[in-house]
Formats: C-alpha cells, structure tokens, sequence
C-alpha cells in the first residue's frame, strides 16, 4: 500500500510523526478516511476517535480532541488540543469527567457554560470509548 507522511500534534507533544499508509479522522460529517495522495484540503475535527495505520502494523487507534487537519502533498497535518492512546488513559478519572459533564448540562447555566459542558462531556465519551480497545 501507499504511503504518505503524517505529523499528529497535540497541544503538548508531537503524538506521531511518520509514515502512515491510511488515517481516519473524526469530523462534524463523520468519519474522514484519508490515503497517499488525497485532494489538497482543510477539515475540522472533533472529539473523537482517530485511527491510523503505521506500514507493517496493525491499525493503531487514539482519543482526540478538537482541531484542524490539513492535507497538502501528500503530507497530512493534525493539529489537535489533545491526543491520548489508549493506554495512557485512565478510565475512572474519563468516567468522573463524563458525569460532571452531564452534570453541568443539565444546570443549564450560561449557553458559553453549556456549551463547554457538551465538549467536555464529548471528549471524555471519546476518551472511554478508546479505552474499550476495539475497532469501532
């Protein structure tokens, strides 16, 4: 299969940079497939659960955050707020994240307050559901 280069940088640290034969994003549309030689193109992405393949390696998997990926010959960039693989996650403190967050929305306080609640809780569900270890 064909390759292409990319850099997943979170906020804090470069997650991976290197070759990657395929790469799933998730966006406001969905689910966003990318291989080597995709369209030139500037997408959002939302928490969620970003996949990618490494040439010669089963397909790794990591929870994201909110941010941008951008791809341009044949390079892609992922430029998110936080990247966790699932081992680095732990799964209590996601669940204590998520119930606060459901907490919050239902106090139905400022809209700027519910709508930080709803990411809050979007990311910590995201965060869970890499922690299952399974390919959805």
């Amino acid at each position: 299969m064909e390759q292409f280069q990319v850099y997943i940088l979170a906020a804090d640290c470069a997650f991976y940079e290197g070759p990657c034969e395929s790469l799933i994003v998730p966006t406001l549309q969905g689910q966003y497939g990318i291989l080597a030689h995709h369209s030139n193109t500037i997408g959002a992405v939302v928490p969620g659960t970003l996949f990618y393949q490494v040439p010669g390696e089963s397909m790794r998997m990591a929870a994201v955050s909110e941010g941008l990926v951008k791809i341009e010959n044949n390079e892609v960039l992922v430029l998110v707020d936080a990247a966790e693989r699932p081992e680095e996650i732990d799964e209590n403190r996601a669940r204590r994240a998520a119930d606060e967050a459901r907490e919050a929305i239902l106090q139905k306080r400022s809209i700027q307050e519910y709508r930080t609640a709803q990411a809050n809780l979007a990311r910590a569900i995201s965060r869970l559901r890499v922690t299952d270890r399974r390919i959805r």
